[in-house]
């Protein structure tokens, strides 16, 4: 069997196909149910991983030891890997308190292109002509992005940057996490950077003066709903999916992220598309397309992301 390779899955390649839509579709979500609270966004990250924590506990209970084989370098990166993501929920989310959905998750496309940069940096992973290119071309979508949200206000230009600290945090998390995947199962990884991202988003709402109880019914209802849809029912899923298809398969997906929010946006939100941001998103989207085709299963390391893609 080639190194890349995975054993061929029996089930039907249509419904794998379909539960592929189903968890992009979760996903897309995401910054729908931010928009619908009022509550900090600290708050509502830090509910929706301590919840799905909740939810994971009957699995991760028969693989808890693994926990105590990590020596002290690799806790030092599972500690820091979570941080990591707790910061990337904290300005992702805020982000959409100041732009569009569009514009937010467009920029979240942006990881595998990051992912790839740290890794260079950290592993000299080297990169080939083609990836360059569509790297180049993400680039210049992002910036017509930010150009065009420029012209509609400085808010809209805020909101984009912290997207993009919000995605450069995410690829700080998957990179400082790539070691540790050999050593952990999926479900250990992920229920211990869940605790560690709701442990840091804890100590900030503490630091902020935030209320951590009397919120609505409404609020609860979107923490709840964050946990169960975007998290469980969306990358869960991928890793799920990562069993019976390729890597870059799945990686695939960060693309239909962006699109189906968008679509959800417009419907449930009434958020319009300006033909700037129309313009630059595929632009962006089509270069990190040619980037990951062409960067083949490297594209993401390991997983498309145990935790979250992000995003979201």
């Amino acid at each position: 069997m080639k190194p890349n390779s995975i054993p061929q899955s029996r089930l039907n390649p249509l419904l794998l196909m379909f539960i592929l839509a189903v968890a992009i579709i979760a996903i897309s979500f995401s910054s729908i149910f931010v928009k619908w609270s009022a509550a900090p966004v600290a708050i509502m990250a830090m509910y929706r991983l301590w919840m799905t924590n909740v939810l994971m506990l009957p699995f991760v209970w028969r693989k808890g030891s693994e926990m105590f084989t990590l020596g002290g370098k690799a806790t030092g990166l599972l500690v820091g890997s979570g941080a990591a993501l707790g910061l990337h929920f904290l300005l992702w989310m805020e982000s959409l308190r100041y732009t569009s959905v569009a514009s937010s998750t467009a920029f979240m496309a942006l990881e595998p292109v990051m992912v790839m940069l740290g890794s260079y940096w950290a592993f000299q992973q080297r990169s080939s002509l083609s990836r360059i290119i569509g790297m180049a071309v993400a680039v210049v979508g992002a910036i017509a992005i930010g150009w065009g949200d420029w012209g509609l206000s400085p808010q809209a230009l805020q909101g984009d940057l912290l997207s993009v600290l919000g995605t450069a945090a995410v690829a700080l998390h998957m990179i400082l996490g790539q070691s540790l995947r050999s050593k952990l199962s999926s479900v250990s990884y992920s229920f211990a950077v869940f605790a560690v991202a709701g442990g840091v988003l804890a100590l900030y709402s503490l630091i902020q003066g935030y209320a951590f109880f009397g919120y609505k019914a409404v609020d609860w209802g979107v923490f709840a709903l964050l946990a169960v849809v975007p998290t469980i029912l969306g990358h869960y899923i991928f890793n799920w999916l990562l069993k019976y298809m390729d890597a870059t398969s799945v990686s695939m997906s960060v693309l239909g992220e962006p699109i189906g929010a968008t679509i959800l946006a417009y419907f449930l939100l009434g958020e319009a598309l300006t033909a700037i941001q129309l313009g630059a998103g595929v632009l962006l989207i089509g270069g990190v397309w040619l980037f990951i085709r062409s960067n083949g299963q490297q594209a993401v390391p390991h997983e498309v992301d145990a935790v979250t893609k992000e995003s979201a």
